[in-house]
């Protein structure tokens, strides 16, 4: 048909085109009857978990931390009997603080299942309502970066004192100079230990590969904060960036957060690693109900401030040995609940050279 020329259909004084309706036939197929029987879901290749038989009935076994018991409990309990209710299954579960499985009973393997997946539904939105425990980094605390750090400070608060809101609280510790890679919230000692065992793993897979075994030089020059306004800022970071312009570091960086994403131990927040080493966040401050923005005399100007250029304060090279020595690391800090009693505050960070090191508390808060 030719589509200036349509065929056209005239009814009531009125005209309309008549369209091309292409249509593609296709075989028919029968469709074959199916009955699924009571037990036939045995057999199912979407259950990933192993469900026993009993003399009683069926069971299955959930590994859980136990700071997430009381999620699967509810108030005074109620969350767990309409569960075991709805699923005609009982439940389970250690005294809180002891580490061990949560065990689902039921006489139908169907109920058994179906409460499974729903305990791992609820566990999974109560875990991304945590907040994070420890940190995927590479640490930038080698000396150079460190004393070029303090010059940057040091020019930032003479030159930016009058600043209502600016204070040396919102300055990074020296000491703790990271690129974070991500995220994560591990919640007991096997979650440790799970994460750690996956990045010695992924040292053999594709790290080494990668770096040719060989230490990464990269560049630490300028500074850039993350929004787009500059007098909205609240976090002001350094730019680091491959000596040899090559892009293996944010390979590495890329490929650990898929890792990491797939065995379920950290969530994807973005498509690719922004690598960055804050040196001033607004979270730093020591007083909370300081305010930000406040416009006072003497008041130092935007233009100033946007002029201002850290290039040549913030500026050092340094060879990062990624899983050579002691390199990519956890950082983290433990929140404060029963499981880690007086440990408030407290960062560590463990480097992974052999599958059989232990964590290692080299910083303290």
């Amino acid at each position: 048909m030719d589509v200036l020329r349509p065929p056209l259909i005239r009814i009531g004084g009125r005209v309309y085109r008549k369209n091309l309706i292409r249509e593609q036939p296709f075989p028919h197929e029968e469709e074959e009857d199916f009955c699924a029987g009571p037990g036939e879901c045995a057999d199912e290749p979407c259950d990933a978990f192993v469900v026993e038989e009993t003399e009683r009935g069926f069971q299955c076994r959930l590994e859980v931390p136990s700071p997430l018991y009381k999620y699967i409990i509810g108030k005074k309990g109620e969350t767990k009997k309409r569960l075991e209710t709805e699923t005609r299954t009982s439940i389970s579960i250690p005294k809180p603080g002891v580490e061990g499985e949560i065990v689902i009973t039921g006489q139908q393997r169907s109920g058994v299942v179906s409460a499974r997946t729903r305990l791992e539904v609820l566990l999974d939105s109560f875990r991304r309502r945590q907040p994070f425990t420890h940190f995927l980094s590479l640490p930038l605390n080698q000396p150079a970066i460190q004393e070029n750090f303090l010059h940057f400070k040091e020019e930032v608060l003479q030159k930016c004192s009058k600043d209502h809101g600016v204070s040396s609280s919102l300055f990074q510790n020296p000491a703790k100079l990271h690129l974070t890679i991500g995220t994560l919230v591990l919640l007991n000692e096997q979650e440790i230990q799970k994460a750690c065992d996956l990045l010695q793993q992924c040292k053999e897979d594709f790290v080494d590969q990668i770096t040719g075994g060989q230490p990464l030089t990269v560049e630490v020059a300028g500074v850039e904060y993350m929004n787009d306004d500059p007098a909205m800022t609240d976090v002001l970071y350094a730019k680091v960036h491959m000596k040899d312009g090559s892009d293996r570091l944010q390979m590495v960086a890329d490929q650990l957060v898929e890792r990491f994403v797939a065995s379920g131990l950290m969530l994807k927040e973005w498509d690719r690693v922004k690598l960055h080493a804050t040196v001033m966040n607004t979270l730093f401050r020591k007083d909370p109900t300081e305010e930000r923005n406040n416009t006072m005399p003497g008041k130092s100007s935007l233009k100033e401030r946007e002029s201002f250029n850290g290039q040549n304060i913030l500026k050092a090279e340094l060879r990062i040995l990624i899983f050579c020595l002691t390199s990519l690391a956890f950082a983290g800090s433990f929140p404060s609940h029963p499981e880690h009693p007086g440990r408030e505050k407290r960062s560590w960070m463990c480097a992974v050279a052999s599958p059989a090191e232990a964590v290692k508390e080299l910083q303290l808060g």
